[in-house]
């Protein structure tokens, strides 16, 4: 990795309490991650087209808006860079639903869950890869490069929101849309050590001129953290900030330091994105009432993996 790059916001939510306190702006993270995805995407195949003058003026207004007199009304992620996935049509963006049929083709409406993330006030940065039609459970398509997990580049990062994956694993954005009908973002999810949500039928409402050939997608979200995946989905889904709210309330069998397992596995509170990269601890006591292990995870620091890849050694 170039040792100039900056380092990605360690998640979405954390980036958007950044700009309320003053701490950074819009212009200043899209900037850098612009020159992350310039520096990295080759190697990753998360993007198939990369709308940067659209984004950096996006951020302009979003950094006026958050020095406003109104900053405090607006939407929770506000000015936070995201990405779409190439099945939804972009109005003067090229759309290519990952097919070679469609390789040359702009729409001129958006589809509704570019629209919903654009009223949420959020700022993408481009289009993520997809496979064809959205199809395959791995991202190859004929007219982008395959996409990658930054963890191991020889490897894919699944599909077929294995570009919108490969954005948020390696730090080219904190938060992407994918969708999903048969594994499309909980594939991609594993694949790069994110947190997908396929969501429940009816949940987010009808996205018709989205392809959907299976008719059993739907919006999801791929995100390094609980939190930043729940605020996604409030977005695609319209729910205000229900589903933030939800991950503060307590459910019973959760633990404050980690979920109790009957079977006595380690269940994490948090993504572990890498567990070969991830400093870690565990402890572990036997609960003689429960009959369960509980497991105390340690883990401060989680990497950007191309600041310990071999293949990104500098």
């Amino acid at each position: 990795m170039p040792a100039q790059l900056g380092t990605p916001p360690a998640s979405a939510l954390a980036l958007a309490a950044a700009y309320r306190s003053d701490q950074t702006d819009p212009v200043a993270v899209v900037d850098m991650l612009l020159e992350r995805v310039a520096a990295l995407d080759a190697e990753v195949g998360a993007f198939v087209t990369v709308t940067a003058d659209e984004a950096r003026a996006a951020a302009l207004s979003a950094r006026d808006a958050l020095r406003g007199s109104g900053a405090d009304a607006l939407p929770p992620m506000f000015g936070v860079p995201t990405a779409l996935k190439d099945l939804t049509p972009t109005a003067g963006i090229r759309t290519t639903y990952g097919s070679a049929a469609f390789a040359d083709l702009v729409p001129d409406t958006d589809g509704s869950t570019a629209v919903r993330v654009a009223s949420a006030g959020m700022i993408s940065l481009g289009k993520t890869s997809t496979p064809e039609l959205g199809l395959p459970c791995y991202t190859e398509p004929d007219v982008a490069p395959p996409a990658r997990t930054p963890y191991d580049l020889s490897r894919g990062a699944g599909g077929s929101s294995g570009g919108a994956a490969a954005a948020v694993a390696a730090g080219l954005v904190p938060v992407a849309v994918g969708s999903d009908g048969g594994g499309s973002v909980r594939i991609p999810a594993s694949s790069c050590g994110l947190v997908g949500i396929k969501v429940s039928r009816g949940l987010v409402g009808g996205t018709p001129e989205e392809i959907d050939v299976s008719g059993l997608a739907g919006p999801g979200t791929l995100a390094l953290t609980v939190g930043d995946a729940a605020a996604m989905l409030d977005v695609v889904a319209l729910t205000g900030s229900r589903m933030l709210d939800a991950c503060g309330r307590a459910v019973h069998g959760w633990h404050r330091h980690g979920l109790a397992t009957p079977l006595g596995l380690p269940s994490l509170n948090r993504v572990i994105r890498e567990p070969a990269l991830v400093p870690m601890e565990f402890s572990s006591r036997f609960d003689a009432t429960s009959r369960t292990y509980r497991y105390t995870i340690h883990n401060d620091e989680v990497p950007d993996p191309f600041s310990v890849h071999g293949a990104w050694h500098v």
